[in-house]
This record gives C-alpha cells, structure tokens and sequence, in this order.
C-alpha cells in the first residue's frame, strides 16, 4: 500500500518546461497553472514515447511504499535497485522474538510439520540462550534460517520512483507470480483512493488503460 507521496510531481513538470523554455524566467520552482496545465499534457506524451531518456522526468517522483509480500518475491524484486530503496524487517533480529504461525506465510500457505519444526528449532534456540551456549544458540540459529521457507512474509518500506515503478509495470504486469500484480493493484487503487490532482497524473503516467481491471 501507498504510505506516503507521490511527491516531486511539480517540481518535475518544472523540469520539463525548463528543457522548453518555459520556465527558465522564474527565480524559484514556481510557474502559472496555464503552463503547469500545459507541461502536464507533454509530460504524459513523453512518458510513453518511444526510445530512451524521454520519461527521465519520472525519477524526479517518488513514491513511499509500506509492502507485506513472501521471500520468494522479495528475490525477484531485489532486480530492480535503480530508483529504490529498501529498508526490511531483518530476520537476523525477529524470527526468534514470537512462535511461528500460518499468518506469517502467504496465503498461510505451509505444512504443519514445516511449521512445528520452525518452532522446535526456535524453542532449541531460546533454550541455548538461556542457558548462555552460544555454540548451540548459532547453530539452531543458523538452522532456523536455513528452514524458514520461501514463503515467509517480510514487511519492507520501499521508495520507488515513478520511472522504475513504470518499467515493473511494462515488465511484471502479466508475470506468472500473482504478487506482481497485487503490488501493481495495490499502487493503482491506493492512488485512485488518494484522488487528487497529483494522484490522477501519476496513474497516467505509470498505468495503460486497460490497467483499469487492477481495481
């Protein structure tokens, strides 16, 4: 889900009219709604013309994701690092903290004999550490990770701009892994909910319009 932004959708519309002219006589990032009107008409027919550094606009808006998605995912995702930014909750510091359940797995997807495992190793851990045996207490430790499925959800704040958001759209939309299109879906409804005028822009900018079925 959308957690904050978009932000930098003007001051990238400054940019565009200073490549044009229109802008360069202002002394600040300030111009007239008649231009801003005008630069937004070329910025949506540069975001989708053809061949490169057109769309180079986009990296100047940015969006703050707050996503929930398994381990699995999260290895493809970790493709894209121009434009992004990552911060996760670490497993070094919480698969130990609370027993393992089914919500902690997509779809809640996973065996109950993996299950029980995890929280058998985890309980060997907790052991070890009271016991302050830090040979047992790693190598439990390195058990647990070695166990712990592809499954396992992982939260992580990412901030993306609008050009990398747009290339996974154009790359992953019709991707095999459904979860490309639950975080695609989930961009496009958070900002049709947001509604406003930086919202609408941006869905324009990323999204074709058969992308209507993402809500």
């Amino acid at each position: 889900q959308i957690a904050a932004g978009p932000f930098g959708t003007y001051e990238a519309l400054f940019g565009i009219g200073l490549s044009y002219g229109l802008t360069s006589g202002y002394d600040t990032v300030r111009m007239s709604s008649e231009i801003k009107d005008r630069l937004k008409k070329v910025a949506e027919a540069l975001a989708w013309k053809e061949g490169g550094g057109h769309n180079k606009f986009l990296e100047t808006i940015t969006l703050i994701l707050d996503v929930d998605a398994p381990r699995y995912w999260w290895q493809e995702f970790d493709t894209y690092r121009v434009g992004i930014t990552k911060q996760s909750e670490s497993t070094i510091h919480t698969i130990t903290k609370r027993p393992f359940d089914e919500l902690d797995f997509m779809d809640g997807d996973i065996a109950g004999c993996i299950l029980d495992e995890l929280n058998k190793t985890r309980a060997n851990y907790l052991k070890a550490e009271e016991k302050g045996d830090e040979r047992m207490k790693e190598f439990y430790f390195r058990r647990l990770k070695c166990y712990l499925p592809e499954g396992f959800l992982q939260r992580r704040v990412v901030s993306a701009n609008a050009k990398c958001l747009k290339n996974i759209r154009e790359q992953r939309a019709n991707h095999k892994l459904k979860e490309w299109r639950i975080f695609l879906g989930s961009i496009y409804q958070g900002l049709m909910t947001q509604s406003d005028e930086n919202s609408d822009f941006l869905i324009r900018l990323i999204f074709r319009p058969e992308d209507v079925e993402f809500t």
